[in-house]
């Protein structure tokens, strides 16, 4: 898989590279000491471009074409400019909206047909208003993965071949949007989906262990059952929340430790936790629940079946750009081969989320920066990643 570099980061790194266009367009006509009708024709549209983007990038929602609507007019140069679903106008903008808006899903019904741009003249466009400005219109089609699901239309005064062009091409662009968009959303589906099938495959085994724990110290410590429970609850309410798909590292790493505080209760001293971690780097936003599974298979699977004390120790650096995060044990480590297996998605249930961290690590930002594993029968284990400090769409939950 690739990463948020597809799709919203696709979209994003779209939009930043429009900008720099016009922005270096304008930094050099200015360099020159003057700026050309062509220079300045170019870099309106491709900033007006931009700005439609942002709002495309929603989908093709009422809010995002009443939105985009202006921009699009705005590079038409047409007197207005209509977008339709399948059943309905979505947005107006510009002139004749009164006693044209009926119109323009009707005009739309072989676009959305044939997938063809059609330009209309005569009674098709005519509304009965003998003052009325717009004369011609030109629909042209928004499609999705090969299916129109909506029409562009320029209405004007004037017809002609060049409007028609550019119609066809400005919905191009807008459908190319609408794919990004949804590309986004299925990306999004498909995160929530691996994070459900984490939470499932880590809870049962954990609240097990830990409620155990906690029942232990019941009778004979029972401020430590209740600081205990108390950990409990904070971890369960983390690693169980709906929302978002990113965190901190900072948010990250406090669940690892009321993860380890809990563990910690059932091993006792057998494990041994160390921490060092680069205050730069706690604020870099990762994927949500992507330390914790390491961790808990590091002692499940490392620790748990090793003979006398193991330990476990937690490492973040900064790289510059880049923060890295290693998750260390000296447990009894496993086979390089399997582990191999595990990440091309075999033996899944054999590790605690190592496949599904890795899938969603390069899902999001590529497959350069997916888990990198050393280990060898008796060697313990090592499990390292590197997450860019700033990437297009990646945002902690407020």
């Amino acid at each position: 898989m690739t990463g948020i570099h597809w799709p919203t980061a696709v979209l994003v790194a779209g939009t930043v590279l429009l900008l720099w266009l016009a922005v270096e367009l304008l930094r050099r006509s200015r360099r020159r000491g003057f700026i050309s009708d062509t220079d300045r024709a170019t870099y309106a549209t491709l900033h007006t471009a931009s700005l439609a983007s942002r709002h495309l990038g929603e989908g093709l929602t009422p809010e995002a074409a009443e939105r985009a609507g202006r921009h699009l007019l705005s590079i038409l140069g047409a007197q207005a400019v209509s977008i339709t679903g399948p059943a309905s106008v979505l947005s107006w903008t510009g002139r004749g909206e009164s006693h044209h808006r009926d119109l323009a899903v009707p005009l739309g019904t072989q676009t959305l047909e044939t997938g063809r741009t059609v330009a209309h003249r005569g009674e098709s466009v005519s509304c009965g208003d003998p003052e009325c400005m717009l004369r011609g219109a030109v629909t042209a089609p928004l499609a999705t993965d090969d299916l129109v699901v909506g029409t562009l239309t320029a209405w004007t005064d004037r017809p002609s071949p060049g409007l028609t062009r550019a119609t066809e091409e400005v919905a191009a662009w807008v459908s190319s949007q609408l794919a990004l968009a949804e590309l986004a959303r299925t990306r999004s589906r498909v995160m929530e989906a691996e994070l459900r099938a984490l939470r499932a495959q880590i809870s049962p085994h954990f609240i097990y262990n830990s409620l155990a724990a906690i029942a232990s110290f019941v009778r004979t410590d029972p401020d430590r059952a209740r600081e205990l429970l108390l950990d409990f609850a904070d971890f369960t309410r983390y690693a169980l929340r709906t929302g978002g798909t990113f965190t901190t590292l900072a948010e990250e790493l406090r669940n690892v430790e009321r993860y380890l505080v809990l563990e910690q209760a059932r091993f006792g001293e057998r494990l041994q936790v160390s921490l060092l971690v680069a205050p730069e780097v706690l604020p870099v936003t990762l994927p949500y629940l992507a330390v914790q599974p390491l961790v808990e298979n590091a002692v499940r699977h490392g620790l748990a079946t090793k003979e006398g004390t193991g330990h476990v120790s937690i490492t973040a650096t900064d790289l510059g750009s880049e923060a890295e995060i290693a998750v260390e044990d000296d447990g009894v480590g496993t086979d390089p081969e399997r582990v191999r297996s595990i990440l091309d998605g075999a033996h899944a249930h054999d590790s605690v989320g190592l496949g599904n961290v890795d899938a969603r690590l390069r899902q999001v930002y590529g497959d350069e920066f997916g888990l990198a594993v050393e280990t060898a029968p008796g060697a313990g284990t090592k499990v390292t990643f590197r997450v860019p400090k700033f990437a297009p769409g990646v945002h902690a939950q407020e």
